[in-house]
């Protein structure tokens, strides 16, 4: 389970919370974690919640990780 971290000082997403031991994962993709999250969302074996904690569907996740860099 992976959740979207919001920058309070921009309002912006640009780092994404591993749930299962709290890392802070950049949206950077020579970063092997990230590379990770994005394979597992698109793969349906993991799941997103949103800045807010609102579970995304597989189908809204996917979208969102197509969007990243």
């Amino acid at each position: 389970m992976y959740k979207l971290i919001k920058n309070p000082f921009t309002n912006n997403i640009n780092v994404v919370q591993r749930l299962s031991d709290n890392a802070f994962i950049p949206f950077d993709p020579a970063n092997t974690d990230y590379q990770n999250f994005k394979k597992q969302i698109n793969a349906d074996e993991a799941q997103l919640e949103d800045a807010d904690g609102n579970l995304m569907t597989a189908e809204q996740a996917k979208a969102y990780v197509a969007t990243l860099p």
